[in-house]
């Protein structure tokens, strides 16, 4: 049985990543500040009141873990806000950075003692952090933010390759969630398509940045 653990699993791609992955008899660890009644429902192992910025949080949850194996590890949680230049909420955007880029380094780093060789880390990214494809502007904190993430990502494919860990960055799509105000495809398609893409990683990809859809990114 895979174990796969999941951070913002309360809701939206997150909620479906758990509900999917629970259906095809994989055991799902679920973390989330407050978790919904449709996580619930799941019968997943739950871990509540955890924010990916909160260490004493993950470090009680990493304690409670026990010496449980994490094969597929999913930096899920993210927070998403606008930013034009003419409204720039500096502490909006650094809130951004803290829980979309610094909090899934954190999230990583102290649950790396119960990754092994053949694990691998998920990071959920954007494609709005690509430099590359930026041909709109605004969106400050989200897009700043997920270039970070994405950087993140490559370091990690470096550092874990030696343990034999693969590293995937992720961009889920346009995805009809209460994020995007239900604007894109459906959240069932976008977890579909990173299932297949967390199943066919393997070390040799590790640090590539690919849509759900199979498609690589560009940086």
């Amino acid at each position: 049985m895979t174990t796969v653990l999941i951070t913002g699993a309360n809701k939206g791609i997150g909620l479906e990543l758990s509900r999917q992955l629970t259906e095809r008899g994989d055991e799902v660890i679920a973390l989330c500040r407050n978790a919904s009644p449709e996580l619930r429902a799941l019968g997943v192992r739950l871990f509540e009141g955890v924010d990916v910025t909160d260490r004493a949080a993950l470090e009680n949850v990493s304690r409670g873990l026990g010496d449980t194996r994490i094969d597929v590890l999913i930096n899920n949680a993210g927070i998403f806000e606008n930013e034009t230049f003419g409204d720039l909420d500096f502490e909006r955007i650094r809130r951004q950075f803290e829980v979309n880029a610094l909090g899934a380094l954190q999230v990583t780093s102290i649950m790396q003692s119960h990754l092994a060789q053949g694990s691998k880390i998920i990071l959920m990214t954007s494609r709005m952090g690509s430099i590359d494809d930026n041909g709109s502007g605004n969106y400050y904190g989200y897009r700043m933010s997920k270039a970070a993430l994405n950087m993140a990502g490559v370091n990690l494919a470096h550092d874990f390759r030696a343990k034999g860990i693969a590293v995937a960055i992720l961009h889920p799509g346009m995805v009809a969630t209460e994020m995007t105000g239900q604007h894109g495809i459906p959240v069932s398609e976008s977890a579909e398509g990173l299932i297949a893409r967390i199943d066919e990683l393997r070390l040799q990809d590790s640090g590539g940045f690919w849509h759900a859809n199979g498609e690589r990114l560009p940086w």
